[in-house]
């Protein structure tokens, strides 16, 4: 069995799936289509409205069950999962309330007659999503489409099964006709199947560089529109006039959100000379102090990561990196008890021929750098495969903009850690893949923006007919 819910604290098997036959994976598709064709897209954008405002409420009735899943199934500390929760409620509420905004039509100017340009839906979306944030991957994708009229069928991480069920079970609790959003128990073969099948019209994936070129490779030779967002390696720059209180705040929790497992979290600190000792020594100094224990217990600082596989994979990295040179300033070991735990770690003097130096580190590792001025923090910055986020520390913010304008990514935060909220436009750019979600962007991907032209008292004689 693909599918199976197992607690990375302790290793114990909590569920497991089947994977869904072919006739099954066809009924789903059938249904998606007659849903679509037959009432979705037909329906009053008031009522399909209605829906996501329903979920978004039930998400926050239930937010102790579904985060409990959530810490369950990929370990993720019990105050951030209940976070998370709020956040996919957040982003529903967000699109019930500004979708009909976003999709009004708009007139184009005109010497004679009137144009418009009307927003409709394309069919059925197919998503690929991960299981680092297993409701917040789903609803940063659901929301606008499912308010523009568009229905999804959705294959989400093996890993998060139960996770996978529950937002269907809210969607549907909230009123979402059969075959609105269909979850999905699927293999890589019927993935594949799937994205061919002339009846999906578009596709979006958020995961791995290996995935997404894949699917995206897939999605392109089948012509079908796609959306990637495929993680980063985002720069944590601190300038020598950064308030060194807020910059080792921010660095703590931009680096162990999530246990570090987050596509924009913040992976390389390169700091400049003047400061670097300090911010190292009280960086190094606020990670021993972290508290590792059962992600459930609110107290606890340091869970586990998602799997006993992604910690094996960490390790390797912090093993290869060593060897090539890097040094360990703090960590880098497995923790000596049962689940899947390591070491908040830092690792420092990463040359640039080292593997590490264009690595992603998915968990709590962070690359240190030091350079000499604000010119060379640019150029490392940008000196990596991956442009999805980044940060700047400085008490100038004009020259936090100045810097954030020269670094090559989709989003850049001053002053802060790079982060998420509904109204915000997210995605990258290089290998981080391409494409938006969130905010009126979001909105705008997977819909068919049709022209309407009608034409003024122009007489017909005026015109060649070739």
């Amino acid at each position: 069995m693909a599918y199976k819910s197992v607690n990375p604290y302790n290793g114990e098997l909590l569920k497991s799936y089947d994977d869904m036959t072919d006739a099954a994976l066809e009924s789903a598709v059938k249904q998606a289509q007659q849903c679509y064709e037959r009432d979705w897209r037909s329906k009053p954008m008031t009522q399909r409205a209605q829906v996501l405002k329903r979920a978004s409420m039930i998400m926050r009735e239930r937010i102790d069950e579904l985060a409990r899943l959530i810490t369950l199934e990929m370990g993720k500390l019990w105050n951030e999962s209940r976070g998370e929760v709020a956040l996919s409620a957040d982003i529903l509420e967000y699109y019930a309330h500004k979708g009909p905004e976003f999709l009004a039509p708009r007139s184009l100017p005109m010497n004679e007659g009137e144009a418009t340009v009307e927003s409709e839906p394309i069919g059925i979306l197919f998503a690929v999503e991960p299981w680092n944030f297993p409701y917040y991957q789903l609803a940063r994708v659901a929301g606008p489409s499912l308010i523009l009229g568009n229905v999804m069928l959705v294959k989400h991480a093996s890993n998060v099964p139960q996770c996978a069920e529950a937002f269907e079970r809210v969607l549907k609790d909230a009123g979402a006709p059969r075959g609105v959003y269909t979850n999905l128990f699927i293999t890589k073969e019927q993935i594949a199947r799937l994205i061919a099948d002339p009846r999906i019209k578009a596709v979006a994936l958020t995961g791995s560089e290996a995935a997404g070129s894949v699917v995206a490779a897939q999605a392109g030779k089948s012509l079908k529109k796609s959306t990637m967002e495929l993680g980063g390696s985002d720069a944590f720059i601190v300038l020598e006039d950064a308030d060194m209180d807020r910059a080792v705040s921010w660095a703590v929790w931009g680096r162990m959100n999530n246990t570090g497992q987050c596509c924009i979290a913040a992976k390389r600190f390169i700091v400049v000379e003047n400061v670097a000792d300090e911010f190292l020594r009280r960086f190094a100094a606020s990670l021993q102090r972290l508290k590792v224990g059962d992600p459930l217990d609110p107290t606890t600082t340091l869970g586990p990561l998602s799997s006993e596989q992604a910690l094996k994979d960490i390790l390797k990295q912090v093993e290869v990196a060593v060897g090539a040179g890097a040094k360990l300033k703090l960590g880098g070991r497995r923790l000596n008890q049962p689940g899947a735990f390591i070491e908040a770690s830092i690792l420092t003097d990463i040359s640039r021929d080292n593997p590490a130096y264009y690595q992603e580190f998915f968990g709590p590792v962070a690359l240190f750098f030091r350079v000499k001025n604000e010119a060379e923090a640019i150029a490392l910055a940008n000196d990596s495969p991956f442009g999805l986020g980044g940060s700047v520390f400085t008490e100038d913010p004009e020259r936090g903009k100045r810097v954030a304008r020269r670094i090559s990514t989709g989003m850049v935060f001053v002053n802060q850690a790079t982060w998420t909220a509904p109204n915000l436009p997210f995605g990258g750019i290089k290998n981080s893949g391409y494409g938006r979600e969130l905010a009126e962007l979001g909105m705008q991907e997977f819909v068919n923006k049709k022209l309407i032209r009608v034409s003024g008292a122009m007489p017909a004689a005026e015109f060649t007919v070739v």
